[in-house]
């Protein structure tokens, strides 16, 4: 498989603009080389000289004279320090012009960490550093952004956490006081308090898990252990643990697979993939309904040194319709398509954003599509 590279940015004016530099300092010093000689081989331009000093310096004609001789014999050593001088002063000029692009990149620096406001500007010359400064510009703050938003959705699923955990706990603390308080209540009676308690410890217990949920979240730093599984076998027993929730409504989930499918990556977190958006696909599919979760391989082969190729990919579709605007939201974190806490179907927003991770830790995708009647949700592994 060729991998992929990156265009190299394309510095071409700064190259000719250099280039034309030095070529100016190279011409400057031959030019400079070239009059010297013309003086000194021209024996008219000798009497200029010797006159020049006689009238400007008050010089007899004889010690003018030899003192323009003198210089001529030493001409190669003031042709070598003429040139020097040359090449200094040009080189100095380029370094000014090489300082003024580091500045440039380095005041792009100070407004892409923050340090500085307004916009990154650099010389024509530099428009490809430019451009990718400003690429890295709009990617922080998009991060930023979305890590704004994701914060602001955590708190506010903490702070709605923490006041539903008080509905359910007042509830079990005031049918505790009623059954301590009437210990010869009659049998029926008291059967029921217990059982509206005991409704109302798991629901407690369910904000509970909710918390850590978010704090697990916040601390994920676990490698993979991949491995070799059975893909079907681990969709059915999936489907098994979710019976009792399925059967409450009427629901069922149908396993469309090949047998023995065997994947290769960690089954556990895996797992919690599957687990979570099924659990999505019933606590937001019509009651009575079929969800159906269908896998199948493509592309498949050899590639590389003999390793397989392709991709399987595993779909959840029940019926149902998310909106567009929130079909384009739902793996972000602390993001619940019931935003309203009156339903117990949502829980804190983690399931299908956590699910991505996985499945990206992986080199796969997951992605949902919905229409007036499905929704769709697939996961797409490398084979």
């Amino acid at each position: 498989m060729r991998k992929y590279r990156e265009p190299k940015p394309d510095y071409r004016i700064l190259q000719r603009k250099i280039f034309a530099r030095i070529a100016l300092l190279i011409v400057i010093a031959l030019a400079v080389v070239v009059l010297l000689y013309l003086i000194a081989s021209n024996n008219s331009i000798g009497d200029y000289i010797v006159y020049f000093l006689q009238y400007n310096f008050r010089m007899p004609y004889e010690q003018a004279h030899q003192m323009y001789w003198m210089t001529r014999s030493s001409l190669p050593f003031i042709m070598i320090a003429a040139v020097a001088l040359i090449f200094i002063i040009l080189s100095r000029l380029l370094y000014t012009q090489f300082a003024k692009y580091f500045n440039e990149i380095s005041g792009g620096l100070d407004v892409l960490v923050g340090d500085r406001d307004g916009e990154i500007q650099l010389s024509n010359e530099m428009a490809p550093m430019e451009r990718k400064l400003k690429t890295i510009k709009r990617e922080l703050e998009d991060r930023e952004r979305e890590s704004k938003l994701a914060e602001q959705r955590k708190n506010e699923m903490v702070m709605y956490l923490a006041h539903d955990i008080k509905t359910p706990l007042t509830s079990v603390l005031g049918y505790l006081s009623l059954l301590d308080e009437a210990p010869d209540m009659p049998p029926e009676q008291k059967a029921k308090y217990v059982n509206i308690t005991l409704e109302k410890a798991q629901r407690l217990e369910k904000l509970v898990d909710e918390f850590f949920e978010i704090t697990r979240f916040n601390f994920q730093t676990d490698t993979l252990s991949k491995d070799s599984f059975d893909l079907s076998y681990m969709l059915t027993q999936i489907i098994d643990e979710f019976f009792p929730l399925l059967s409450e409504t009427g629901k069922q989930a149908i396993l469309n697979a090949p047998e023995s499918l065997m994947v290769f990556g960690d089954p556990e977190k895996l797992a919690r993939v599957f687990n979570n958006v099924l659990k999505n696909a019933i606590a937001y599919s019509q009651d009575n309904s079929v969800i159906s979760i269908y896998v199948w391989i493509t592309n498949a082969g050899i590639s590389g040194a003999g390793a397989a190729g392709g991709t399987v990919s595993i779909a959840f579709k029940n019926p149902g319709s998310i909106p567009a605007d929130k079909l384009a939201a739902i793996f972000e974190k602390f993001y619940r398509l019931d935003s309203s806490r009156s339903t117990d179907s949502g829980g804190a927003g983690l399931g299908l954003a956590i699910a991505k991770e996985i499945v990206s830790a992986h080199g796969g995708h997951i992605f949902a599509e919905s229409d007036d009647e499905y929704t769709t949700f697939t996961v797409e592994l490398p084979y």
